[in-house]
């Protein structure tokens, strides 16, 4: 067994206090034994090999609980800042122009810039599956969401079944990932599609993922079928949607559609009103922010305060890189701090960590230092004999510029949780 010593420990859960001279103890497969204070710890394991005690903060590894891998070689290619419809034309331009020959290279990078950030589970959103070869036997997590569009009717099906040729093509997945499917937005596909697909999770006990009110075109565009989006499908001479617009904002429509509840994965939020909010907390879904990507397309920044006054417990997610400039979850946590100084670090560092395991279902072995897990340990190092006063602020600070990651996640998806 080893054991680690810090100046402070973080357990990661949004609850604990940082545990001072903390210290954490694992075995061999980096399942953590035993956690509290260095002194008690050396005591109850004193044939364990010890490290010196270090001038650092310890934490578990990061949760990055929404990205798309394969729009990582767009990484700062795409401007933003005029509206999510005129940023999604160009980046479908321009991966039009590009086509998709650098992708797999790309993704590759990109898994490796998740693990030089110290990921221990990551959701990733894909159309092209090609992150699942990428990712499996990794020290890491990840469950993968293979993402369905279709506005008309035969579009949405032909799509569906595409998908599904594609999944089954995967064969035997990795041990540590899982694959579902997903619809994009409830506005980017057919109702009875996004319903079918949502009731599929459901019954198979899985867990989906949904963009859902992210932008003000998505809401006028489900209201009354006008607005930006619209603009957007007649500048790419895309067949009209053969459904009525339900006149409902995005929330109350994908409650209609079996959206809303502990299955789906809801990502940004940032158009969300509080009356919504308070739904979405109801049905006990998920919740994902993406700060970063939102503040790039829209200029805009989520609902944090209201999301924490719902009652949820969010999540955070890089988005891609066309749209954010790195996938370091833990620099999501950081903007939010210097936008809303009043939310308390412990949760900011939660939504990073612990509730982030919790939004992927990936719980049982990430996301706090507690013993049985596998989640890793970072350690964020500060000068010998200036301990930070409050080591949750000193990790969300630039400060703390340099991260080690002193033990690597491991973790195996349940046989009955990976097959589609």
């Amino acid at each position: 067994m080893r054991g680690i010593s810090g100046s402070w420990l973080l357990v990661g859960d949004g609850d604990s206090p940082p545990i001072r001279d903390g210290a954490v103890v694992v075995d061999r497969a980096g399942a953590i034994v035993a956690v509290g204070t260095v002194d008690v710890l050396r005591g109850e394991y004193s044939t364990a090999a010890w490290d010196s005690p270090r001038g650092a903060v310890l934490m578990p590894g990061l949760v990055n609980a929404h990205t798309h891998l394969e729009l990582s070689a767009l990484r700062g290619q795409v401007p933003g800042g005029q509206g999510f419809a005129p940023w999604v034309a160009r980046l479908v331009a321009l991966r039009a122009e590009r086509g998709t020959d650098a992708d797999s290279d790309a993704i590759a990078e990109g898994v490796s810039e998740l693990l030089r950030a110290g990921t221990a589970a990551v959701g990733d959103v894909s159309n092209s599956l090609g992150s699942v070869p990428l990712l499996g036997g990794l020290p890491l997590v990840a469950r993968v969401f293979a993402e369905v569009f279709g506005l008309t009717r035969r579009g949405a099906e032909s799509t569906l079944e595409k998908t599904r040729a594609l999944l089954r093509s995967l064969g035997a997945l990795p041990e540590n990932v899982s694959v579902t499917l997903a619809p994009h937005t409830p506005y980017s596909l057919h109702p009875d599609t996004f319903e079918g697909i949502c009731r599929e999770a459901v019954e198979a006990g899985a867990l989906t993922s949904v963009h859902l009110a992210e932008h003000a075109a998505e809401r006028a565009f489900l209201l009354d079928g006008t607005g930006p989006f619209l603009d957007f499908l007649r500048s790419r001479g895309a067949p009209p949607a053969d459904w009525a617009p339900p006149a409902l904002d995005p929330v109350r429509y994908a409650q209609t559609r079996s959206a809303l509840g502990p299955h789906a994965l809801l990502v940004h939020l940032t158009d969300a009103r509080p009356d919504e909010l308070a739904l979405v907390a109801e049905s006990g879904a998920p919740v994902v922010l993406c700060p970063r990507s939102n503040l790039h397309i829209e200029v805009r920044w989520p609902p944090l305060d209201a999301v924490l006054g719902a009652g949820i417990r969010p999540a955070l997610g890089t988005d891609s890189l066309a749209s954010s400039p790195s996938l370091d979850v833990l620099a999501e946590a950081r903007v939010l701090r210097a936008r809303f100084p009043h939310v308390k670090p412990r949760a900011l560092l939660a939504m990073a960590t612990g509730w982030g395991a919790d939004a992927l279902r990936v719980e049982a072995f990430v996301g706090r230092l507690a013993p049985g897990l596998t989640p890793g340990v970072l350690a964020f190092p500060h000068a010998e004999g200036a301990i930070p006063a409050d080591p949750e602020a000193y990790v969300l600070s630039e400060r703390a510029s340099r991260r080690d990651i002193l033990v690597r996640p491991t973790g195996t998806l349940a046989a009955a949780e990976r097959p589609v």
